[in-house]
């Protein structure tokens, strides 16, 4: 039976991934709360904008492997959009372009409410244009930089630095150096949410040509790239806390590390790429936990 069209586009739009683009916006948002600057006007902005180039990102993603034939009956993940049949590839250039256009529309209106600096509205529109771009050429054009193992630094500049210390500037005016470590932290987990999904799909990758850095390093060198990820992320929070003298409460994102711990000995001890499939969603829930309690803390600190 087939789906309804709404279902059809909720699933392509990849709701599971869309959490990771809110985390790094609420924890910008979160650190700047807790210095007593909060505009609620910027942070909804950014959080909308956020959303738009995710979903941007996962749409293009469908468009560009399914036109490599990446999306195939041997990938272990799920079926996309444009693989099942269910969209067609001019429809689905006509929502990108559609999402272009909504994107840019919350960007610029981000852009307008928060900075009034000739300098911060340049600046700003080029990195709203480079996120634009980021997100349709991580895998569609001639030289997608996601097949060639570019994937994680950009994730990692996107949802961690952009994210969360844009975010932090955009409420404050100016940048703190110790923001960059809540926002690289932030940045490694969701670097951890695609290392997950490339070691998935890693023998159809590398049959297909798409040379993610799991496909670079190897399954086991992927899988212990992974637990530095995670403990990588911990370190950051804990340097974070350490250096800005907060009270217990600005620890409170050790109660996540437990399931990461477990998490990275799953990912670690994984015999095949088929075994990793259900660790997807617990690296999200891994993600959100973690930055959930970090937010947490830095609004009641």
């Amino acid at each position: 039976m087939r789906p309804s069209t709404l279902a059809i586009w909720l699933d392509a739009a990849r709701p599971k991934t869309l959490p990771l683009a809110v985390t790094s916006i609420l924890s910008g948002s979160a650190v700047a709360a807790s210095q007593g600057i909060l505009s609620w006007s910027i942070s909804l902005m950014a959080l909308v904008t956020a959303l738009l180039l995710q979903i941007l990102s996962n749409l293009a993603n469908d468009y560009g492997d399914a036109i490599k034939g990446t999306d195939n009956a041997t990938r272990i993940g799920p079926m996309r959009a444009i693989q099942s049949g269910n969209v067609s590839l001019t429809t689905m250039r006509r929502a990108l372009m559609l999402n272009i256009g909504l994107t840019l529309f919350s960007g610029g209106s981000l852009i307008a409410i928060a900075c009034q600096q000739p300098t911060d509205i340049i600046s700003f529109l080029l990195l709203g244009v480079m996120a634009i771009v980021a997100a349709i050429t991580y895998t569609v054009g001639n030289k997608p930089y996601g097949y060639r193992g570019l994937g994680d630094l950009s994730v990692l500049m996107f949802f961690g630095w952009l994210g969360v210390a844009g975010t932090y500037y955009l409420q404050v005016g100016h940048i703190d150096s110790l923001v960059i470590l809540p926002a690289t932290a932030c940045g490694l987990l969701a670097v951890g949410v695609l290392n997950i999904n490339n070691l998935r799909d890693i023998d159809n990758d590398r049959a297909c040509g798409k040379q993610t850095l799991a496909v670079r390093l190897g399954p086991e060198r992927g899988r212990q790239y992974h637990v530095i990820l995670l403990a990588g992320a911990i370190v950051c929070y804990s340097l974070f806390a350490a250096l800005t003298l907060q009270a217990w409460l600005g620890w409170l994102f050790l109660a996540g590390v437990p399931l990461l711990v477990r998490h990275g000995r799953d990912v670690y001890q994984a015999t095949n790429a088929s075994a990793l499939r259900p660790m997807m969603g617990t690296m999200v829930r891994c993600a959100l936990l973690t930055n959930g309690l970090f937010m947490t803390g830095m609004l009641l600190v």
